[in-house]
């Protein structure tokens, strides 16, 4: 799905704020001696902030070209080609896992499957969606702007899935950070082109768009605050 634009999303999507990564360090009882799973890790925006808080970080992403720009941001991680519902890893080998940006595009049954077998006992499992703040003025303008690129039968919102690993995994625990970015007209224009639907449109219709949001930033001086809420949660198998 990215995998046609996995320079672009290294280039120009946000990492996690450092509250968010701590909180998450925090409740997933991570130290110098865990083993941390960042699945579906992507260009290893979330697998790099945890390389400080962990003894060892192994980073899954199913993309072949998002995980070679993995590999060259994060070299410190282990780096592994594979899915969240065939995890290539030993039964009982980490101690936490983490998902940025990713466990909407799972197959939610499969994956916790996955999951619980290759946690250790106790370990538990952290998710976080840095997630386009939707009180924003500039934020509603580019929603309106991406509506008719929206495809039907888009992954489940955060909160829905969320809500089936409540009851499928372990009691959820919530925490919401915000953010933000100080964009110029390219750098917005970087940031939406690297969504997955709209790099799937036609040439034409991605050109047009960039038009429209250069002419956006332009018009609120050049530069924008592009603002976002992370959403974090973390569930321990019960």
């Amino acid at each position: 799905m990215f995998e046609s634009v996995a320079d672009l999303y290294e280039r120009v999507r946000p990492t996690y704020p450092g509250e968010a990564v701590d909180w998450l360090t925090q409740k997933l009882r991570i130290d110098g001696r865990s083993t941390v799973l960042d699945l579906g890790a992507g260009t290893g925006k979330l697998t790099r902030a945890f390389v400080p808080h962990a003894g060892r970080v192994v980073a899954v992403e199913p993309g072949p070209n998002m995980l070679a720009e993995l590999r060259q941001a994060v070299p410190q991680a282990e780096a592994h080609l594979g899915a969240a519902e065939a995890i290539p890893l030993p039964d009982g080998s980490v101690d936490a896992v983490v998902c940025g940006q990713s466990f909407h595009w799972f197959r939610t049954d499969d994956a916790l499957a996955e999951i619980r077998r290759v946690l250790r006992p106790g370990g538990g499992l952290g998710l976080i969606w840095n997630v386009r703040d939707p009180a924003d003025p500039v934020q509603e303008e580019v929603t309106t702007l991406l509506h008719p690129f929206m495809p039907p039968g888009r992954p489940p919102l955060p909160t829905t899935v969320v809500g089936l690993i409540d009851v499928a995994f372990g009691r959820v625990q919530s925490a919401s950070f915000r953010f933000e970015q100080e964009l110029d007209a390219e750098g917005v224009v970087g940031r939406i082109l690297s969504i997955s639907f709209v790099a799937a449109a036609a040439p034409e219709r991605r050109a047009e768009l960039a038009e429209t949001l250069r002419t956006m930033v332009i018009r609120q001086g050049g530069r924008v605050a592009f603002r976002y809420v992370s959403e974090a949660y973390v569930s321990f198998w019960e």
